[in-house]
């Protein structure tokens, strides 16, 4: 990889404001997400005037030590090192763009060629339905969110399920996250892919009961079904296999335990979600190795920060075991992403330099400078 010898003179940072196409509702455990997302977004920009911009959780006090130190001189198949994972998004846009190269091509390096398609699902099937009373009615307004999805290009959908944990009387909520999963199923037709996420809602019967009651909807993975634990998830998987249900289980966003990757090593956890934000993109460049060589599913969560729609794409040609983006949609102020298209299932992915996204000046500048900062 070719050497770099310009240096960090600038950092800045703001957040661009953004709208989802509808407010998004509950989930098991929390209140209503909303329409509202606000990105924060961070510019490096070197000596010689090359800039790379991304999502970042960097702090002002934090990026002092970056300016004047030279920009990392390598990036391969595992991404940056430390301590660069702090700016690694807006550092992979800066370094592609330096070779006039995409982050995906420069990280796998292959030599761009065909369009890059990557599989994506909804994940906007949020707990929209809890004011209303009655279940056929809940189950409708589901799925006709399921149906503004197709509409948008998906062809997989995620449901927010677990309204009994807190929302609604346990049986009653139990019976409605099976009646909204029959509604959607029916609405998108048997080709779909769908997928539940409990956010830890359930315990494991209720799991069974859940899955035993849509054995028809063919459910492709159970997310978060209860907090992980090798007791539970090893009854679960001895209980599918002796109903023969072919249901994966799917784990690993937020608090997740230190021993996930054991228990997916041995087979418990099918699927891992670890956030592609924080541990990041390099930290995914890192496990896919192993992911690979034990046949467990990549599935990198990214939903609240629409930037990580963009971000999970560029990991898919490197990650032999990638499964799908969870995709997010909002249109975000000053961001520029109108090259990335949905159609069929898959986002089709920009043959431009770094993220292949846009800032505009006058909109980012202002959102550094009204809440923002910038060290140099």
């Amino acid at each position: 990889m070719t050497e770099i010898g310009t240096r960090i003179t600038k950092i800045e940072s703001g957040r661009l404001e953004g709208r989802r196409p509808r407010s998004a509702g509950c989930n098991a455990r929390l209140g209503t997400h909303g329409d509202r997302v606000a990105p924060p977004i961070a510019r490096v920009t070197t000596d010689s005037g090359a800039t790379g911009f991304g999502w970042t959780w960097i702090e002002e006090d934090q990026a002092g030590a970056f300016v004047g130190t030279g920009l990392p001189e390598t990036v391969g198949g595992e991404g940056l090192g430390q301590p660069f994972r702090l700016l690694e998004y807006p550092l992979l846009d800066l370094l592609a763009k330096q070779r006039g190269r995409s982050v995906h091509t420069l990280i796998s390096g292959k030599a761009d060629g065909a369009p890059l398609r990557v599989p994506c699902y909804d994940t906007s099937l949020y707990m929209d339905d809890l004011h209303l009373s009655d279940d056929d009615e809940a189950a409708a307004l589901i799925a006709s969110g399921a149906a503004e999805g197709m509409a948008r290009g998906h062809t997989a959908f995620k449901i927010k399920v677990g309204r009994g944990a807190m929302h609604m009387d346990l049986d009653a909520g139990t019976r409605r996250d099976i009646a909204v999963i029959r509604a959607v199923r029916e609405t998108v037709g048997p080709d779909a892919q769908l997928m539940i996420d409990a956010n830890n809602g359930y315990n494991l019967n209720l799991t069974k009961r859940v899955l035993a009651e849509t054995v028809d909807a063919d459910i492709n993975w159970i997310e978060e079904a209860f907090h992980e634990d090798a007791q539970f998830y090893r009854a679960l998987k001895e209980w599918m296999t002796a109903e023969g249900l072919a249901t994966r289980i799917a784990d690993g966003e937020g608090d997740a335990s230190p021993r996930l990757l054991d228990w997916a090593r041995d087979g418990l956890i099918d699927i891992i979600q670890y956030d592609i934000h924080r541990p990041g993109f390099s930290r995914w460049l890192e496990l896919g190795p192993q992911l690979a060589e034990w046949g467990v599913g990549a599935a990198p969560h990214s939903y609240g920060e629409p930037f990580g729609n963009y971000a999970a794409c560029h990991l898919a040609p490197t990650l032999s075991s990638f499964e799908a983006v969870e995709w997010d949609e909002a249109t975000v102020r000053g961001l520029d992403a109108s090259a990335y298209t949905i159609e069929d299932g898959f986002v089709t992915v920009p043959d431009l330099p770094g993220f292949g996204l846009a800032l505009d000046e006058d909109i980012y500048t202002r959102a550094v400078r009204d809440d923002g900062w910038v060290v140099q």
